[in-house]
């Protein structure tokens, strides 16, 4: 099903044009249909090269599959210059599936860091801030479909606040959206640890409205437990529809200074009640928890707003999601080899993403990877060939079998190449 999304998006079309100034020789392995095959190999589970194996050994279903030594050499030629032809073509290959549904109408891009350990000395890696050693790359995903927009591989003892990083990893994200930011509004959101000058600066320059974590200062909490009750209203449940039991929001925009960050910026704050068994801190005072968080944003909903930036949340997720995607290894010893796998992450997540949002419904249609691949992507079947027509028969009794073939059909259906 990856595979024949891919084709129909023109996934593997435009890879294979973006590719085809690195190969000197037309014969061989199409280097973007193996790109697509190692992007469909993340998103059914492989960790490594080698595990393009999974797709190789099954020509009936996936055809003629590149070889190890063909995969690495394929990855080895991916260097600045193809990247980015290769990111133009993400960028089309997204407005034909919003247009053919997946558009969700509401834009906001998270932007996290993760760090990755490497077992092994690898170009690049180094220690990281919690004593490890790897690398920390710095992600941006869309947050209503949880697209992979764009991403940066760094060293592992790269800043986690960089505004740099920060800011060309936005605008790496805005480029692939099939949307204008200074005409529809677009949403940037990330912890305290992307709050900077720089990157607020960046956000204003790029047309981005920003949702950002803001450090809990010693002046911010004495500010905060002097606050009269009845300036606490409270706080929204993650979908902002119900009221949050034990949590209350407040603005405390006139209560502190933010002369230094311009004109429009506000501070929210949300203390909570700390879940049972919870290690109180010294800011944990008269036993609530504090955030708080700066904005631009002018809704005059506070409760609202400390919902959205609390949905941030959802990126955590996506990571780990990113992680079971491929993200958790990167296989060899090079620097550009590990950027290059980083990119086909981000097209395997994009992979599931579209596949939820075009022919999944129900349940299926919020699942993470692993559940995906046991209902659908890793289905047993037989295929059949009679009166010169290929048959895929699938159990009758698989509980999924319905919503496979529903998500075949409707894959077929769509207008994906309009």
């Amino acid at each position: 099903m990856l595979c024949d999304l891919a084709d129909e998006l023109g996934l593997t079309a435009g890879l294979s044009v973006a590719m085809a100034p690195t190969k000197q020789r037309r014969r061989g392995h199409d280097r973007g249909r193996v790109l697509v095959d190692l992007a469909v190999m993340l998103a059914g589970g492989g960790e490594t090269i080698s595990d393009l194996a999974t797709l190789r050994d099954q020509p009936q279903l996936f055809g003629e599959v590149a070889s190890l030594p063909t995969a690495w050499r394929t990855l080895d030629a991916i260097d600045d210059a193809a990247l980015e032809r290769i990111a133009p073509v993400r960028a089309a290959v997204r407005r034909r599936a919003w247009a053919a549904g997946a558009d969700p109408g509401f834009y906001v891009v998270d932007i996290d860091a993760t760090l990755v350990t490497a077992h092994s000395e690898k170009e690049g890696a180094a220690p990281t801030y919690k004593r490890g050693f790897g690398f920390h790359p710095l992600i941006a995903f869309l947050d209503a479909t949880g697209e992979a927009l764009a991403a940066k591989l760094r060293p592992g003892n790269a800043g986690s606040g960089t505004a740099t990083d920060h800011v060309e990893v936005l605008d790496a994200a805005l480029a692939q959206l099939p949307i204008d930011p200074a005409e529809v509004e677009v949403i940037a959101r990330a912890d305290s640890a992307g709050l900077s000058h720089g990157f607020v600066d960046g956000c204003r320059d790029l047309h981005v409205r920003f949702v950002i974590g803001h450090r809990l200062t010693a002046d911010i909490a004495n500010v905060l437990v002097n606050m009269p009750e009845s300036t606490w209203q409270p706080a929204l449940s993650a979908d902002g529809r119900d009221e949050r039991d034990g949590a209350e929001v407040t603005e405390i925009t006139d209560l502190v200074d933010l002369t230094s960050w311009g004109e429009g910026i506000r501070m929210i704050a949300r203390r909570e009640d700390p879940h049972p068994g919870a290690q109180l801190t010294f800011t944990d005072v008269d036993g609530h928890r504090f955030q708080v968080f700066v904005t631009d944003l002018g809704d005059a909903d506070v409760a609202y707003l400390e919902a959205l930036y609390r949905g941030r949340g959802r990126c955590e997720r996506q990571i780990c999601d990113a992680k079971d995607t491929g993200l958790a290894n990167l296989p060899s010893a090079s620097f550009a080899i590990n950027t290059a796998w980083l990119h086909l992450v981000l097209v395997a997540h994009d992979l599931l993403a579209w596949t939820r949002r075009l022919c999944l419904d129900a349940d299926l249609a919020t699942a993470e990877p692993k559940r995906l691949r046991y209902c659908l992507l890793h289905t047993a079947g037989i295929i059949t060939r009679s009166a010169r027509r290929s048959t895929l028969r699938l159990a009758a009794n698989w509980p999924w079998t319905d919503q496979l073939v529903a998500a075949f059909t409707q894959l077929h259906a769509s207008p994906l190449r309009a």
